[in-house]
């Protein structure tokens, strides 16, 4: 779906690129996450991939053709949830679905099957300006999706909300991705990596450090060990074991056999250890 290729970026007035020799490629129909602390150039990136930012050096191709050659019929082809949702305030659910739906010269999805999908149905006439965080952001996503969209770009789309509210809205990625919509994950947040991204760029001062999917970047910087918290004949012990041939160790079977284990975990790395390790970067630095 897109291929990036020795993409470098430096913003009108500037000294010096925030996007640096940049590549990769996103598959049709995946999730694909760009991971990085603030300032890394993750934003910046995709402000090149939405036709934002056009004075780049490098390639960006779109399902089969260059970003340069697209006119305005990229913007039927891609959505877009910012951060920061920029609704009409003083328009209610319903009229701004309307309002942006009819910029676009084909058929959109109803604005009422919309509310009703992102749980907004009953505010549906109720002005944006009195909605929650979260509710502004279910409806950011909805007016991204309105189009039908093959390409979705979401900018940080579970900042700032609470638990419940960050699940719905990553269950509602999980369901345009099974529909069939590429969608690229700008975050900081590793935790939405881990749970939605099929791969991750980590972005860091204007570069992509790696690229690979979440659980073989922690399988490959984690160890090869299992930890396990037992009590036998009487005694609470716990103990660490190669898993290369866990199966023939004595001991380990001995605690199959005549013990009780109370826990039993790999020892493969998070997300945010891996970043640190590969980076030298704390993901928790983000402001």
């Amino acid at each position: 779906m897109i291929t990036v290729s020795n993409l470098s970026y430096t913003y009108p007035g500037g000294d010096a690129p925030v996007l640096k020799d940049i590549g990769f490629t996103v598959e049709r129909g995946e999730i694909f996450g760009l991971l990085g602390p603030s300032g890394a150039g993750k934003s910046t990136l995709q402000g090149v991939m939405t036709k934002r930012y056009r004075r780049y050096q490098g390639g960006v191709e779109v399902l089969g053709k260059s970003l340069r050659d697209w006119d305005e019929d990229y913007y039927r082809r891609i959505g877009v949830g910012f951060e920061f949702p920029n609704h009409y305030l003083k328009l209610t659910a319903r009229e701004n679905l309307n309002f942006f739906g009819s910029l676009y010269p084909g058929s959109v999805v109803d604005p009422n099957t919309l509310l009703e999908m992102f749980g907004l149905k009953a505010d549906a006439d109720k002005r944006v300006g009195n909605f929650s965080k979260g509710m502004k952001m279910r409806l950011n996503v909805a007016r991204a999706i309105q189009h039908s969209p093959d390409i979705l770009f979401l900018d940080e789309p579970t900042a700032g909300l609470d638990p419940v509210t960050a699940a719905e809205v990553k269950g509602i990625i999980r369901d345009q991705n099974q529909s069939g919509t590429t969608i690229i994950l700008t975050t900081h947040n590793m935790h939405d990596v881990d749970e939605l991204c099929d791969r991750v760029a980590f972005t860091v001062a204007g570069k992509l450090v790696a690229v690979d999917q979440p659980d073989a970047l922690k399988l490959a910087h984690g160890k090869r060990e299992v930890r396990v918290e037992y009590t036998l004949n009487g005694v609470n012990s716990e103990d660490t074991f190669p898993l290369d041939g866990l199966a023939d160790n004595p001991q380990f079977q001995s605690i199959l056999s005549d013990g009780v284990i109370t826990t039993l975990h790999s020892q493969e790395a998070t997300l945010d250890q891996v970043f640190a390790k590969v980076t030298g970067v704390a993901l928790d630095t983000e402001e």
